[in-house]
């Protein structure tokens, strides 16, 4: 049994639950160790479970918490060298394990394999989270498809997806024209579309659940996140992901 949860999930904080009955590993830790803990304890998660926190990439909301968190549940933050050396000093990890991205990590019975994506950071990574066979992605802050994406998202069972904007939205904005070029660029987010297309396209027949993940607040919704996922309702199971609150705590047999 899995227990999978996006405890936090947007621009303002990402921080991803993988657990079993006895130890879980966290994905970034975008918000303050404080919430992060409030907001296990509010899903009844016990937080003395988590072994390890692996951070994708070097901006705050994914690493803020980070430095904080691992010390007060005395637990390793894996990091790669040159996101740890550009992360703000403050929030740099005390005693960072530092990995090589296409490793794979053994922590307790889980197993966590690390890939370059396309984003605008030093060394941007994805995650997927292997327990006794089942495959857990956590692909956020994406901004193009690239051969790794497909290749691992091709194995996965479970999935946090981003989701972060309606194209539509984005264009007709209010946002300055850098600001949307960054975004739907090559090293910017997927859209709706895009991240329809990557799971249409390239999702396994093992692949079940899919957490609609990292959406904007000022350039999507979740009405429309779901609704443009319609089509694929007779194959997977889709959650929606919150910056507010803890999302669904959803069990996955394995």
């Amino acid at each position: 049994m899995l227990l999978l949860c996006a405890i936090a999930s947007g621009s303002n904080g990402n921080c991803y639950y993988i657990g079993n009955e006895r130890e879980a590993v966290l994905v970034d830790a975008g918000i303050s160790a404080r919430q992060t803990i409030a907001r296990l304890q509010q899903k009844n998660i016990d937080p003395t479970l988590i072994k390890a926190i692996f951070l994708s990439h070097e901006h705050s909301d994914h690493t803020c918490g980070a430095r904080v968190l691992s010390k007060r549940l005395h637990v390793p933050v894996f990091v790669t060298s040159k996101t740890f050396m550009s992360m703000y000093a403050h929030l740099r990890p005390s005693a960072p394990k530092f990995f090589i991205p296409g490793t794979t990590i053994a922590i307790g019975s889980f197993k966590i394999a690390s890939f370059i994506k396309n984003h605008d950071a030093v060394e941007p990574c994805s995650f997927t989270i292997e327990y006794n066979g089942h495959h857990v992605g956590v692909f956020t802050d994406i901004g193009s498809i690239c051969d790794n994406v497909r290749q691992y998202l091709g194995m996965c069972h479970s999935l946090f997806l981003e989701t972060n904007y309606d194209e539509k939205m984005l264009w007709e904005g209010r946002y300055p024209w850098p600001l949307k070029k960054r975004i739907a660029s090559e090293h910017g987010h997927l859209s709706n579309d895009q991240a329809y297309e990557l799971i249409n396209n390239h999702g396994s027949i093992h692949l079940k659940t899919v957490f609609l993940s990292h959406l904007s607040a000022e350039n999507n919704t979740p009405d429309l996140a779901m609704t443009r996922f319609t089509p694929l309702r007779h194959r997977y199971n889709f959650y929606i992901t919150s910056r507010y609150a803890p999302g669904d705590v959803v069990r996955v047999d394995v």
